[in-house]
């Protein structure tokens, strides 16, 4: 008897061949709830077939194309993979993101994600200083990208002409348009929407500028293999971010129980209550439980908080308004974070030095891993502790003569 050679095993790290489309898209994210509304499938459809709608109670993408009805894509049928690579939520999301930015996964007990560099930064110029949120690093950073020759155009939230609170998707170039787009609001804007202006204008080198179910896309779609579509993308800033808020917030709750109007608001932010500020130069604040039930649908589920696939990712969270806490996560993000230092654009400081920073982004991180569904891949839960039990109320003592 002869023997056969066995044949040879494929390699290791051969990937298997992705077949996935919009019929699994549709089925496993946005009908599950998973879906975030960051239109990272809609701006890369090579076929223009996936619609969005940027209103409330929508802020989902859907089939346009009749053939084969809304849970099914005839571009599909024949091959196209375009909407499942990009998108942020579909499978094994976190592990693909962290093997192409940082060569591993995270480690169990990272759970604000993988980083180089904890820092509090602010502006040095005074005036983006004041424009900007906690400290203007965003706008000091896309100000500095743009003239620094690393990007020719940013993907940021602007707000609509009639309505200052109204997010809407913007491309900014100038350090003019950059300022007049600082601050936060609270409310969803899917910034990738502004991609396909931003091609027909013809930047090709962009800057995005948006929550951690955004940022998390441009990796997965390059770890993915998805082609050309994400080619313009080469920074990303991420927001940290427990949640956005529906725009009837502001009618329902803020100007109906409180009398403040939006039209007279003129900043915001969470500072573990909501405050504003308003025009007559009074400051509110509101109990976040107050403000739960606005809480949009998109971010339910949303397991990332600390931005973990940005270049830096950055938010104001910590004992003073004035700073900004930054994570650096890519080389890319210390190139760059360590050229504006050296240059005086923005002063920085230890992160470490703000005990309750680094409480709330460990605490944060944890709370929005703990949304994540146990029957969705697990490793964004991989490592969470589970919530301590409460302590039961002390029996009350008995009645005196019992």
């Amino acid at each position: 008897m002869t023997d056969t050679a066995a044949p040879p095993s494929a390699p290791a790290d051969k990937k298997e061949r992705w077949t996935a489309q919009w019929k699994e898209l549709y089925a496993e994210v946005i009908t599950t709830g998973l879906c975030t509304g960051c239109a990272g499938c809609v701006v890369t459809c090579p076929h223009d077939v996936i619609g969005y709608e940027h209103e409330e109670g929508k802020y989902i993408p859907f089939h346009l194309e009749e053939e084969l009805g809304l849970d099914n894509c005839i571009h599909g049928e024949k091959g196209c993979t375009t909407c499942t690579r990009a998108c942020p939520r579909f499978r094994a999301w976190e592990p693909a993101a962290d093997m192409h930015l940082f060569g591993r996964v995270r480690e169990p007990d990272e759970m604000a994600g993988i980083w180089r560099q904890l820092l509090l930064t602010r502006a040095s110029e005074k005036t983006v200083h004041e424009m900007g949120q906690d400290g203007g690093f965003v706008s000091a950073m896309l100000i500095w990208l743009r003239e620094n020759d690393y990007i020719d155009a940013a993907l940021v939230s602007g707000v609509e002409d009639d309505d200052q609170w109204k997010a809407k998707p913007a491309i900014v170039t100038t350090k003019e348009e950059i300022l007049a787009t600082a601050g936060s609001r609270y409310t969803y804007c899917a910034n990738p929407l502004a991609l396909p202006e931003a091609k027909e204008r013809g930047f090709e080198r962009l800057a995005m500028v948006g929550m951690g179910c955004q940022t998390s896309s441009p990796p997965v779609m390059w770890d993915r293999k998805a082609g050309k579509v994400s080619k313009p993308f080469l920074f990303n800033i991420g927001l940290l971010c427990s949640k956005t808020f529906d725009d009837a917030i502001f009618t329902e709750l803020f100007e109906a129980k409180y009398g403040l109007r939006k039209a007279d608001m003129v900043k915001m932010n969470i500072k573990g209550v909501f405050q504003i500020w308003m025009k007559d130069g009074s400051y509110h604040e509101i109990d976040l439980k107050e403000c739960h039930q606005w809480t949009r649908e998109g971010c339910k589920h949303c397991p990332d908080f600390a931005a973990e696939h940005s270049d830096i990712a950055t938010g104001g969270i910590g004992v003073d308004n004035d700073w900004t806490l930054t994570i650096v996560r890519t080389e890319l993000g210390e190139e760059v974070i360590g050229r504006m230092i050296a240059d005086g654009v923005i002063e920085s400081r230890p992160a470490q030095e703000d005990d309750e920073a680094m409480r709330l982004l460990r605490l944060l991180s944890i709370v929005s891993r703990r949304r994540w569904p146990a029957d969705a891949d697990p490793a964004p839960a991989i490592g969470v502790p589970p919530p301590k039990k409460k302590k039961a109320a002390p029996a009350p003592a008995p009645a005196a003569g019992s």
